[in-house]
């Protein structure tokens, strides 16, 4: 082992918090796994604003090498000056894993993906776009074996096909995921799409800190930060249970 890799493993036990792996978390959205979460996020919009997101946040292995996530989004917002509750969307999406590599003490897992969008929402009311979209995506899931270390990139495309909300929006993401000893793990997670109708940047980072509290399920908690001058929100928190099967 490295002797830098050894120093952080040790430095890490040490302060009784050693890092584990072998089993993929569920907070990773390239890990083979079946869950069902459910989530609230609160989002500060400014101006007095804010938005509230209850969402069941899933996933199911249809084979080892297939993934069937979805998501059901209802949200309540006052961002038009009045609240405003309603169903948002619904996201469908396939993800397929190809043969893991491993090299230099890192494994790699690269994947493939389509997301179908329903939007049942309303710009007027702020509740969505109104308008459905496809969104292919692309990734890899970059492990360090030695102290399970998650590294993962993603790109994302989000195009509409109807509706009255034209969408063409292009985002990066990155995503660093270490679970520790006890169950506990942290998760950091940068989003940075480009808007291409309205040239912009809505930015953002969450930052996630989770347990798991029992056999199968998990309590965790989120941190939202909107960056720069783009930014969708300017703060928010969130909380979710997991359970895996």
């Amino acid at each position: 082992m490295p002797f830098r890799t050894t120093l952080i493993a040790t430095a890490l036990c040490a302060l009784g918090v050693a890092p584990v792996w072998g089993e993929e978390n569920a907070s990773n959205p390239l890990a083979a796994v079946n869950n069902t979460d459910l989530r609230y996020q609160y989002f500060d919009l400014g101006n007095g604003a804010s938005t509230g997101d209850a969402f069941i946040d899933g996933a199911y292995m249809l084979r080892p090498d297939l993934k069937f996530k979805y998501e059901l989004h209802y949200l309540s917002t006052d961002s038009t000056g009045t609240r405003q509750s309603d169903f948002s969307s619904v996201g469908l999406k396939l993800i397929k894993f190809f043969q893991p590599t491993s090299s230099g003490g890192w494994s790699r897992k690269p994947a493939l993906g389509l997301e179908w969008i329903l939007d049942f929402g309303s710009p007027t009311t702020g509740t969505g776009s109104g308008s459905d979209q496809i969104s292919p995506f692309g990734g890899f899931a970059f492990t360090h074996e030695a102290t399970g270390l998650t590294l993962i990139p993603l790109a994302q495309h989000f195009v509409s096909y109807n509706g009255p909300t034209d969408i063409n929006q292009t985002a990066v993401r990155l995503i660093a995921l270490q679970s520790f000893g006890e169950g506990f793990w942290v998760k950091a997670d940068l989003k940075v799409p480009y808007d291409w109708e309205n040239d912009r940047w809505p930015a953002t980072a969450e930052f996630q800190f989770g347990k798991h509290i029992g056999p199968g399920v998990s309590l965790y908690a989120d941190l939202l930060v909107g960056i720069g001058a783009d930014r969708p929100y300017d703060h928010g928190a969130g909380l979710g249970l997991r359970f895996r099967y």
